[in-house]
């Protein structure tokens, strides 16, 4: 008779969705559990379960800036017209999500299917004011994205939290390391888009005024990536790309460490042509709240 693999029942598994792609950017398809390894520091997990996600619906949480910094210029007009691109982009069995934040998080609309109800709920949103308390808002919202999940039986391996903001935070006790580290233990992952005037796009050699560092390494901590987006075009080339990697992912599980705390991750393909994305970590041990010694980096 062939071996069954037997665990123990106080096993805690860890789940990480990936984002596989070759040199041209394009998403790599049908690789297999063999093509993949997983690691902690100079530890090879072993991979429990693995599958290939691919076109399926999603659930996108979708978190706008409302502080006072967005009413300069054209910020605040430009953020709803980017929530639209992303709505625009999502399916009738795709849901979504709006929250808004200033000082504190606001859930504006809960999830739903129905765009044109989003569209109405951004219309509600209040004016721009007050403080900014950017990665505290984003630690909360994600938490809500992934108790939605936890509701429906399991977290969905294509949840993700879309945050729509100017990048500048005042106010947040939490720092981007913490921030990442509580994303990556519900294994959310967290797409920014930053919105500004062309004259502030570090890409620019006239300003570069904003420092994006960041707020990319809280995204690609979490296996999410950021976006700058000072035109139009920014903001639709942005939320298709969301869309299209929370459609084509790979979920591999594997054993949780016996040591409490942050532990570090990589996930990496065996074909060195292939960049993965995923998240840099998890939470061993049940560990509700990270603080700064545990967190990556």
């Amino acid at each position: 008779p062939q071996d069954v693999p037997k665990f123990r029942s106080s096993v805690d598994v860890v789940s990480v969705s990936a984002v596989v792609k070759d040199r041209k950017g394009k998403f790599v398809p049908d690789l297999k559990q063999e093509d993949f390894v997983v690691s902690e520091g100079r530890e090879l997990k072993r991979i429990l379960d693995f599958r290939a996600e691919s076109d399926g619906p999603v659930k996108l949480g979708l978190l706008m800036d409302a502080s006072g910094s967005m009413r300069i210029g054209q910020i605040a007009v430009d953020a709803r017209e980017t929530a639209r691109h992303l709505f625009s982009a999502l399916r009738s069995d795709d849901q979504a999500a709006l929250f808004s934040f200033d000082s504190r998080l606001d859930r504006v609309s809960p999830f739903t299917s129905d765009t044109a109800a989003l569209d109405a709920a951004l219309g509600r949103l209040n004016p721009p004011y007050g403080q900014t308390s950017l990665y505290d808002a984003i630690a909360e919202a994600a938490n809500l994205v992934a108790t939605e999940g936890r509701a429906e039986g399991r977290l969905s391996q294509r949840s993700a939290l879309v945050v729509l903001t100017d990048g500048i935070d005042t106010i947040s006790r939490s720092t981007t390391d913490q921030v990442a580290v509580i994303a990556s233990r519900i294994d959310v992952p967290v797409y920014i888009i930053a919105v500004m005037s062309p004259i502030d796009d570090p890409r620019s050699d006239e300003s570069p005024s904003f420092d994006a560092t960041g707020l990319q390494q809280l995204a690609r901590g979490t296996g999410g990536e950021m976006f700058i987006a000072s035109a139009p075009a920014h903001a639709s080339v942005a939320a298709r790309q969301i869309v299209a990697e929370l459609r084509h992912q790979y979920v591999l599980a594997f054993e949780a460490s016996s040591r409490p705390g942050w532990r570090g991750i990589s996930v990496q393909s065996r074909d060195k042509k292939h960049t993965v994305r995923a998240r840099t970590g998890y939470s061993a041990g049940g560990s509700s709240r990270p603080t700064p010694a545990n967190g990556p980096g």
